[in-house]
């Protein structure tokens, strides 16, 4: 193992309790900070967040707090897990609070509308002095907890970034790849939600394995043809933070955003589906951020324009679908590896 670090996770969500409980059980001394006093102090005493992941018992070197600056000024690495709607806020508190050449590490998978901004290029603009990682993969926090094998990506452009987070996070059941595409990395945990949505409407509705396989894959090609305009390599997308996240959260009712869509394919509104999760479905605003990038770059998306007609302009489903099936016929593989 590593040396013992001092290492903070911000966000008391299910994700970050479960990578805090790694990295404490790896035996670095782990903070997980929860901005909720009350739930802070109830956790640490009782050893659990039963909120998030009642029932799993917090390794003893794990403390819950919710003193941010107590959590962070002494942190070799600090995480951030909170929504992307925080994510800013957090960061510009978290400045003034950390160590010289500290890393830093986005978990979050979503875009800040203004400026279409990814969570790492907010780091960028209110950190200085500060190493910059991106975490993400196909990583359901309860299968992590229950010591299901899980594999995640760091994606950094710093060595010394990538090492760290395998040396930390790596565990007989959690295991860590390298990627040095930290745009793409971040923009698949991004776009894999829209998709999500899709994917649960679609299966709720009673579609066959057939509809649900041509989905995925063109899915795929709409991210990868996203992420190529932007800057991105599209090859990223054929690995864990790309096809990987998007096979996991487009057939589990174990992801938000699917749940979402299988409300939706019940014939609920968006309110609704929204409020009967409970908890943040990033993929909602990602749908209407994204059509919006994708129009002023001349993207062609047509599942994401249908999946936002269908949430924000209460577009009949049929009539997407109608609409989807008889447009523009494309190729089926639309790029290749980079030379």
């Amino acid at each position: 193992m590593s040396k013992e670090l001092t290492i903070a996770v911000l966000g008391g969500g299910s994700f970050g309790t479960a990578i805090a409980n790694i990295i404490a059980v790896n035996g670095h001394h782990t903070y997980l900070w929860m901005r909720d006093s009350n739930k802070a102090e109830r956790s640490q005493r009782t050893r659990e967040n039963a909120e998030y992941l009642p029932g799993y018992q917090l390794d003893d070197n794990l403390t819950l707090t919710s003193d941010l600056e107590g959590a962070v000024i002494n942190s070799d690495v600090v995480f951030i897990s909170v929504p992307s709607q925080s994510f800013r806020s957090v960061t510009q508190q978290v400045a003034p609070l950390l160590k010289a050449d500290a890393i830093v590490v986005s978990t979050t998978k979503g875009i800040e509308p203004k400026g279409f901004t990814l969570m790492s290029q907010i780091l960028e603009q209110e950190l200085n002095d500060v190493h910059i990682g991106v975490l993400s993969g196909p990583n359901f926090a309860k299968e992590i907890v229950q010591q299901q094998q899980t594999g995640s990506v760091i994606a950094s452009d710093d060595e010394a970034v990538i090492k760290c987070i395998q040396d930390v996070l790596c565990s007989p059941t959690f295991r860590v790849y390298a990627n040095r595409d930290r745009y793409g990395v971040e923009l698949g945990g991004a776009l894999k939600n829209i998709y999500a949505i899709v994917s649960g409407l679609a299966v709720q509705v009673g579609s066959g394995k057939n509809t649900q396989a041509m989905l995925l894959t063109r899915s795929l090609a709409e991210m990868g043809r996203f992420a190529s305009e932007l800057g991105a390599d599209p090859m990223t997308f054929l690995g864990l933070a790309g096809v990987g996240d998007l096979i996991l959260t487009c057939t589990s009712d174990l992801s938000r955003n699917y749940r979402v869509g299988q409300a939706l394919g019940q014939g609920k509104t968006l309110d609704q589906a929204v409020e009967e999760i409970g908890q943040v479905a990033e993929g909602v605003n990602t749908v209407k951020i994204v059509k919006q990038k994708a129009d002023e770059l001349g993207i062609y998306m047509p599942l994401v324009n249908g999946m936002y007609d269908i949430l924000f302009l209460q577009r009949p489903l049929a009539e997407v679908a109608q609409g989807l099936m008889m447009g523009e016929q494309n190729n089926d593989v639309e790029y290749s590896s980079r030379t």
